[in-house]
């Protein structure tokens, strides 16, 4: 409970106290965009690695040579935990936007944060805003800008995956960009499984190899959720396989 305890008060201080930097942040972007960029994504994976470190999770880290380091990615990810985000997170290299729902645009400056690093909100029951939402995302990827989406759209509740939705795939193609397939393992034994307790874990994040979708058949790009999602899960399978040896 101690953790969980830390982490709450110190996400609360870090979006109290960085309201003044918040300003100087908007102040830049006026004048440098890139630069504000690069600031706010120091500012958010120290506090993203604070968090981290307060939880006490043990990560392991697997396949960071198979993300292009010349072009942005589509990172696309299974969703299992709030940690998937935080720990993600502090694994990018550059200004990095999460697809996140619309109800978390509400809440005042964690919202002014998730613009900075160029997160975009969808919500999921307006068709339109949708589409406009993965237009932005396109902009943003073209620019430099990576986007990581969890295509299940919620988290799981039992570790399976939901079915992908094949919109949210449509960033990849209309950009150009490379996907980057992440499964995550155990993230929800962190917090989730026991809320409100956050639990010393050791969790898995597999970084895929690159899928070009100019490679891909007629049928693959067609249904290129189904696709990518097998192939994180044939990651999941991996690893799972490889923990069930350790603990043997």
């Amino acid at each position: 409970m101690i953790r969980f305890i830390f982490s709450a008060l110190f996400l609360l201080l870090f979006l109290i106290v960085t309201l003044p930097l918040e300003l100087i942040l908007f102040i830049i972007g006026k004048f440098n965009l890139p630069l504000r960029d690069r600031l706010s994504l120091v500012c958010v994976k120290f506090g993203f690695s604070t968090v981290r470190l307060f939880s006490g999770a043990r990560v392991i880290v697997n396949g960071l040579e198979n993300i292009p380091e010349d072009t942005s990615c589509l990172f696309v990810g299974n969703h299992n935990s709030y940690f998937d985000i935080i720990i993600s997170y502090t694994l990018m290299k550059r200004p990095t936007g999460y697809i996140a729902k619309k109800e978390m645009e509400k809440y005042p400056s964690l919202n002014v944060w998730m613009y900075y690093i160029r997160c975009l909100f969808i919500d999921r029951t307006d068709v339109k805003q949708g589409m406009k939402t993965i237009l932005k995302a396109v902009e943003y990827l073209k620019s430099g800008v990576n986007i990581f989406v969890f295509p299940e759209g919620t988290r799981s509740k039992d570790g399976k995956m939901l079915p992908f939705k094949e919109g949210s795939m449509k960033m990849a193609e209309k950009s150009g960009c490379p996907i980057i397939p992440v499964a995550i393992s155990n993230t929800a034994n962190m917090f989730e499984n026991h809320f409100p307790k956050i639990t010393k874990e050791t969790v898995v994040f597999t970084f895929g190899k690159p899928i070009y979708t100019e490679t891909l058949t007629k049928d693959e790009k067609k249904y290129l959720g189904k696709y990518t999602q097998n192939i994180i899960q044939e990651l999941l399978d991996t690893v799972n396989k490889t923990f069930l040896i350790q603990k043997t």
